[in-house]
């Protein structure tokens, strides 16, 4: 059995579509996530302490299910409980894969090391195989196949929920995700303060899109972590990412190579992110940004 963790990110759906090369695959779905069209048969977990997410419970019913391959999207849920399977199991994990192929009983696949700077070709044998699918690595589509949801109530006791949600703190209401915006406007040291991030919110709002930060930027207490975009952070794959006064560390690239298109406003030419850029604009970004925004509101935006 091929078995793949869904969950209500985004990118779960991605490891769904890149599931499906290995054959047929029931999705293992925890919460209200729709997954029809993409797979056959989908197993629901069901159990009356399970409203929230707990890593140990999710592994526990990985580990009921006994598959023979298990794949999790690249987020920090899915690594978090396929180390815990590893664990439990004694088996082999490959974290942030790009590419795989099964040939006979080895798992051939590709993956992602140093924050994506190197892929490293590697070979998983025995069973269960567990892999993550480095996020944006393909796109999420639907196969057009009729689901089957069954449901599925896995053994669970006091031991399971050591570690578990226990509250949430949800975005204002109208909030763009930074996950799954179109576009996203990012701030690093340039920007120079707290303050400095109101004219890049007003830029967000006229295009629809969020705001987010480099690392420093949090470090510093301008941005809250969860605006963070990185390789701790958030990873963003927009249609166009504004990138404002950030230097471009590998750890940010990390986050925002996803992104199909880069504009980038610095004053330094020699910024690493300026050779990942698309478009760039050499200048102070305090000088441009407000010269766009008036030119959007000017035009209507």
């Amino acid at each position: 059995m091929v078995l793949c963790l869904v969950d209500d990110d985004p990118v779960s759906l991605e490891a769904l579509t890149f599931a499906r090369r290995f054959g047929e695959v029931d999705a293992l779905v925890f919460g209200d996530v729709d997954v029809g069209g993409y797979v056959s048969r989908a197993r629901r977990i069901v159990h009356e302490r399970l409203d929230e997410y707990a890593p140990l419970a999710w592994a526990q019913a990985i580990v009921e299910l006994e598959p023979e391959l298990v794949v999790a999207p690249g987020t920090d849920r899915g690594h978090e409980v396929l180390a815990h399977v590893a664990a439990r199991l004694g088996a082999a994990l490959a974290a942030n894969v790009v590419e795989a192929a099964i040939e006979g009983d080895v798992l051939n696949l590709t993956r992602q090391r140093w924050g994506g700077s190197l892929l490293e070709e590697a070979r998983l044998r025995g069973s269960p195989k567990l892999l993550s699918v480095a996020p944006h690595v393909v796109e999420a589509e639907p196969a057009g196949l009729e689901t089957t949801v069954e449901d599925f109530t896995p053994a669970l006791g006091d031991e399971h929920f050591r570690v578990r949600v226990a509250r949430r703190e949800e975005p204002e209401a109208g909030t763009v995700r930074l996950d799954t915006a179109r576009v996203v406007v990012g701030g690093g040291r340039g920007v120079g303060s707290k303050e400095g991030f109101d004219v890049l919110e007003e830029l967000a709002n006229l295009l629809g899109g969020a705001v987010g930060g480099s690392r420093v930027v949090t470090n510093l207490g301008w941005r809250p972590h969860s605006d963070q975009v990185g390789q701790t952070g958030a990873r963003i794959a927009p249609d166009l990412y504004i990138a404002c006064g950030v230097s471009g560390a590998i750890q940010h690239i990390v986050g925002c190579k996803g992104a199909k298109r880069i504009l980038v406003i610095n004053k330094d030419r020699n910024a690493p992110i300026v050779a990942r850029a698309d478009w760039a604009v050499i200048g102070d970004l305090h000088e441009i940004v407000p010269a766009i925004v008036a030119e959007l509101r000017s035009n209507g935006s």
